[in-house]
């Protein structure tokens, strides 16, 4: 079998603008560049577990969940809280804020000390006014580690826009408590520290302040709660978001202002002879947290009527070619996680693989009427959709047995 293109699986070679694929056949190292680009700076997790800002350009290898990094590419955000980082520039309710008391994600001395006061009332911290549009989806996102206490609450303070709507999280265990009015999802991040993200739909148009509340510990306690403090109860915060959108994406830095975290484009022209014109192999092993709208994976092509594509919609996974005669294979019902997924085209004989297993065959023929030669990471050319984490992509000139689909991604 003829591996014309490898990118990714522990081999990342990347500079401002570029990140490098190649071809090693007959023990010839030939490289095959891609065009990288985002026009501002952007978070990661280094090779150490820390949240790393690099520059504008810059591709992110993300080490969150694999040794071996991999490719991430995002949509442009914004983070609507102008203070991310200096809680001491919220408002508080009966609570006192600690400014640099312990070493947050970023590896500095930089995360704040939130304690309660004695009084029998709500105790929390916010930040606003976020002007929340009704019907729009938006995620609140803190990283927060235990004090002396062990829980949290995200919430909007308009009750317009929320109702009773809120997330409660244990950043002991790292579990979910009560959730309503939306989703939430926490995630350990190291030495104690939790990224704790509510993502809901504004029941309303509303300008709105967003709270992180304490809550005595009280895992089902209602939005808002009160009781009587103690001066001795307290968690640390560092880090707070909110973007527009169903899920969290990474953390943006602000220092008195919003920030815009510009959307990463990763493509390339490529040699003949690296994509099979008649026939072909596509491998990609990815990661992605959201099943919302359109994730285009992968697509080679020089237009809509000439493409080949490996792309998730909602719940769904599909290969899928536009030539002389369309057709598609799919996987239904997949949840959130990491897949690998091969897809052999030729004419009469294309076969789809994810984890191992055979998805679908198609025995229809076709041919490409122009050359496909652009290959697209995480978008079809025209826009960047949704986020993904890119572990390994191989392309192969071939059309590989079942048997080597089935042992690729295994």
């Amino acid at each position: 079998m003829a591996n014309t293109l490898k990118f990714g699986n522990g081999e990342w070679y990347g500079k401002k603008d570029t990140i490098l694929a190649y071809n090693d056949l007959n023990s010839n190292y030939k490289p095959l560049p891609f065009n990288f680009s985002r026009d501002s700076k952007a978070t990661v997790i280094n090779k150490d577990g820390l949240i790393e800002t690099v520059g504008s350009g810059q591709p992110r290898i993300d080490y969150k969940d694999d040794s071996k990094g991999a490719l991430l590419l995002e949509p442009s955000r914004t983070n609507l809280v102008t203070y991310s980082e200096d809680f001491s520039q919220w408002t508080k309710d009966r609570v006192t804020v600690s400014e640099n008391q312990i070493i947050s994600p970023n590896g500095s001395l930089n995360a704040d000390l939130i304690a309660e006061n004695s009084e029998n009332n709500i105790h929390r911290i916010y930040t606003g006014s976020i002007s929340l549009n009704d019907n729009v989806n938006y995620t609140i996102t803190v990283f927060a580690k235990k004090g002396t206490s062990n829980a949290i609450q995200l919430t909007p303070t308009s009750t317009s826009a929320i109702g009773s709507g809120r997330a409660n999280f244990d950043i002991e265990n790292g579990v979910l408590g009560t959730v309503s009015g939306g989703t939430a999802e926490i995630k350990y991040y190291g030495n104690g520290w939790y990224k704790c993200s509510y993502s809901f739909e504004a029941l309303a148009t509303a300008t709105s302040a967003i709270a992180v509340n304490l809550i005595n510990d009280d895992l089902s306690a209602n939005r808002n709660t009160t009781y009587l403090g103690n001066t001795n109860n307290n968690v640390y915060l560092w880090g707070a978001q909110v973007e527009q959108g169903s899920y969290a994406t990474s953390y943006i830095p602000t220092q008195g202002s919003a920030v815009t975290r510009l959307a990463d484009s990763c493509s390339q022209t490529v040699p003949d002879g690296v994509i099979g014109q008649t026939e072909g192999t596509m491998f990609l092993d990815v990661d992605f947290d959201t099943l919302s709208d359109l994730n285009m994976f992968l697509s080679i092509r020089p237009n809509s009527s000439n493409k080949i594509e490996i792309y998730r919609d909602g719940n769904i996974i599909y290969a899928e070619t536009a030539s002389s005669n369309s057709f598609n294979i799919s996987k239904t019902n997949i949840t959130v996680g990491r897949y690998k997924i091969a897809f052999a085209y030729s004419s009469g004989s294309s076969a789809m693989y994810i984890n191992g297993v055979l998805i679908g065959s198609n025995t229809a023929t076709f041919a490409f009427t122009s050359t496909l030669e652009e290959i697209y990471i995480n978008s079809r050319g025209t826009s960047f959709i949704e986020q993904s984490n890119y572990n390994d992509l191989k392309l192969y000139n071939t059309r590989l047995t079942n048997a080597e689909l089935q042992a690729l991604t295994t």
